[in-house]
């Protein structure tokens, strides 16, 4: 019998565990090997991400979930084992990147729709077959002066709630994730407009998905935290924290099982701090965690520098981050912590 969607989503947002995104596109993936000097092939990113999935420690006892995209879900280690495998040997769920990329929207100057719905339920039934259990659609909002539209927002909701139904349709676990940018252009709003934008994105998100017949203890949200702009940022962690929480308790059903905050634009250590003071300080009827890309690869990658002696060295900077967001999930971080190591 297949695992139901809501034990996968339970598996998904475990205590003191979060997600691992190594979902980056052929293009981004390209950009982060040539920030350290090395070539973009099949083998180079796959030697980089079988670096990450075998780092065991890290792997048992903070890493959740691994969202893949459509190369790495079909490559194989270096000794023939798939990718997969390694992950799901660690108890870690694998999971896939569906999307296909955020295109500027018809009619609506500087915003963008995600596309991907077209031959998403074929796709998501091979993906089963692959070993995803879980899929993710990211729907990217700009805020300007005069944006987002009313119409922006509410066609990405629908694409996310329709992509949803697919998923839960296949038996695969939708990660919704709704992003209010903070680094689109000119990105000097403040956090009270970061507040507003989000709340109403997510209010009308919920209706698509209840609209849409999604099953919300099936689905796991990943979120932008509220926080503002990249060129205006005056806000406390403090602040950053409270506003997120008081966000989400007025906009996600507590049907939901947990939320994993994109890192989206804020340095490593920041993303850490802001979840732990969250976990620290409040009570919240969901879990909240990480599910970060860059927050938890930066150090490693640089560590690695494509080089077979450095592996062990990308390793531990890897489960060194990996430790820290695991803290922050359960709201034991601490700066004496990050120092120490």
């Amino acid at each position: 019998m297949s695992e139901r969607l809501e034990d996968i989503a339970a598996r998904m947002v475990a205590e003191g565990k979060g997600i691992l995104a190594a979902d980056e596109s052929t293009g981004t993936i390209a950009k982060r090997l040539d920030s350290i000097g090395v070539e973009s092939t099949a083998d180079t990113r796959r030697d980089y991400r079988e670096m990450l999935f075998s780092t065991e420690e890290a792997m048992r006892s903070h890493i959740s979930g691994v969202i893949l995209y459509d190369e790495t879900i079909r490559q194989q280690a270096k000794d023939g084992t798939p990718l997969v495998e390694i992950i799901t040997r660690t108890g870690a769920v694998p999971g896939i990147k569906v999307d296909k990329g955020a295109k500027p929207l018809a009619g609506f100057p500087d915003e963008k729709i995600t596309e991907g719905l077209d031959g998403l339920r074929e796709r998501l039934a091979e993906y089963y077959d692959l070993g995803a259990r879980f899929a993710k659609w990211r729907g990217v909002i700009a805020i300007s002066d005069g944006l987002p539209t009313w119409g922006a927002v509410k066609q990405n909701a629908q694409a996310l709630a329709r992509y949803a139904a697919l998923c839960q349709e296949a038996g695969i676990v939708p990660i919704v994730e709704p992003e209010v940018l903070m680094d689109g252009a000119p990105a000097n709003h403040s956090i009270d407009r970061c507040y507003d934008v989000t709340e109403w994105v997510l209010k009308t998100v919920f209706t698509e998905l209840y609209d849409a017949r999604v099953s919300l203890e099936g689905m796991v949200l990943k979120p932008n935290m509220v926080i503002d702009g990249k060129n205006a940022r005056k806000a406390s962690r403090e602040e950053v924290a409270e506003k997120t929480v008081r966000c989400f308790r007025a906009t996600v059903p507590a049907a939901v099982p947990g939320i994993a905050f994109l890192s989206g634009g804020q340095s490593d250590e920041e993303a850490t701090a802001h979840l732990s003071i969250m976990n620290a300080t409040y009570d919240m009827p969901w879990k909240l965690t990480f599910s970060y890309g860059r927050a938890l690869q930066a150090a490693a990658l640089k560590a690695w520098g494509g080089k077979s002696e450095n592996v062990a060295a990308g390793q531990r900077a890897f489960a060194h981050r990996a430790r820290m967001n695991g803290l922050a999930a359960r709201g034991d971080w601490t700066q004496e912590l990050e120092t120490a190591a």
